[in-house]
């Protein structure tokens, strides 16, 4: 028999955009909580505007972030539109928002003030910088976010900067959000208070990016940009094979090293010779040491590589483009596709990193700007006089 999800019978009322608060509701409705996404009328979430990849209508992101939630359209600087939102957060758990630094403090809406109206309430800011110091009035986006951190100095070549490929500042701030409010509501659970919490997306990128951090604390400097190689690991570098396909070869240790040298290269004196017995001289010889790898692998076809490298017990991947990655043999041979209804209709999509084995997450369509927003009213007690009157006032 099905169990129940952790969260079911929790509301979350998200004033949410972009990337960072979105992806972090996104997991709390699939593990059961009712998330009620609040957007702009008219416009909406502006992430669902990035492009129009999905079936020529909506943006990537958008369908990616917004699965099984409900969207609510209202126009709060209407003062009838802020009352039903008001109406709205007061039944919520959970009220979370990252608009622009201030605006949800001009509405009434920031944790703080929250938490105070409501003292059971879990009430989240999600900001750049967070609400003090002097970033706290400046806008953020991941990229800047990235660069602030000095995660963008340490990332591509060592002849060019580059960020990471994807929404590295967005996605760890959304991770720690939605496990802070895991946490807060489990204390919750326990002490019978709310919190109000607030996260930064430079907080939480530069945790990440922690070993950077320590090393410079530590030695005055960062790693060295190393592409796809590794600042303080050698042989951990793509090596392109006689069919032309690149496989990234990381040996951690010594006696993999060993392994490698004696099972693939077929130079076991290398596993002694005083200049790449260890890391650490692999890593001063970095040069000569990916040399002696690379003519080895790029005499030798694909399959006989991967094979040498499975047999010695070497890790390796290869370097796959995306349109490989949908592909995969090892995410379909896992069940790992699904498909969900959207407004532009079904999309294929990653299934949630982590399921419960008695009971299926909630997998429910992407909204359509504003879709539920009548049907929330009406559980909120609105009249259809009520519901004509906010329309005729332009609140939704």
């Amino acid at each position: 028999m099905a169990g129940v999800l952790p969260l079911q019978g929790m509301t979350v009322v998200s004033l949410e955009h972009a990337v960072a608060l979105p992806f972090a509701t996104r997991h709390l409705a699939e593990y059961g909580a009712r998330v009620i996404k609040i957007e702009r009328l008219g416009s909406g979430d502006f992430a669902r505007a990035y492009d129009d990849a999905v079936r020529g209508e909506m943006s990537a992101h958008f369908s990616w972030l917004n699965r099984s939630k409900e969207s609510f359209a209202v126009d709060v600087k209407v003062p009838s539109g802020l009352a039903a939102l008001e109406r709205l957060v007061a039944g919520a758990d959970v009220v979370a928002q990252n608009l622009s630094p201030g605006a949800a403090a001009r509405l009434g809406l920031d944790a703080a003030t929250l938490t105070a109206r409501y003292p059971r309430m879990v009430a989240v800011d999600l900001s750049g910088y967070g609400p003090t110091g002097p970033y706290a009035g400046r806008r953020a986006y991941d990229m800047l976010v990235q660069a602030e951190s000095g995660l963008v100095s340490v990332t591509g070549t060592p002849e060019h900067m580059a960020k990471a490929g994807f929404a590295a500042a967005d996605v760890a701030a959304g991770t720690y959000a939605a496990q802070a409010i895991l946490v807060a509501l489990l204390r919750r659970e326990r002490t019978g208070e709310g919190a109000a919490l607030a996260l930064t997306m430079l907080d939480a990128i530069t945790e990440w990016n922690g070993y950077a951090v320590q090393l410079a604390e530590h030695t005055g400097r960062g790693p060295v940009r190393a592409g796809v190689g590794h600042a303080s690991i050698a042989p951990y570098e793509a090596f392109t094979t006689a069919d032309g396909d690149s496989v990234l070869i990381g040996v951690q240790n010594d006696r993999e090293w060993a392994r490698l040298a004696a099972g693939v290269l077929g130079r076991p004196d290398l596993a002694e010779d005083p200049e790449f017995a260890t890391n650490r001289e692999r890593v001063r010889n970095r040069t000569r040491t990916d040399a002696i790898v690379a003519e080895v692998v790029g005499a030798l076809p694909t399959a006989a590589v991967t094979a040498g490298l499975d047999e010695a017990g070497i890790a390796y991947g290869r370097v796959n483009e995306m349109a490989d990655v949908l592909a995969h043999p090892q995410l379909a041979a896992r069940d790992r596709w699904i498909e969900i209804d959207s407004p532009v209709g079904p999309v294929r999509q990653l299934r949630p990193v982590v399921e419960f084995p008695d009971t299926p997450p909630r997998l429910e369509p992407v909204p359509a700007l504003g879709e539920h927003t009548e049907k929330i009213l009406t559980e909120l007690g609105y009249s259809p006089d009520q519901l004509a009157g906010l329309r005729a006032d332009g609140a939704i």
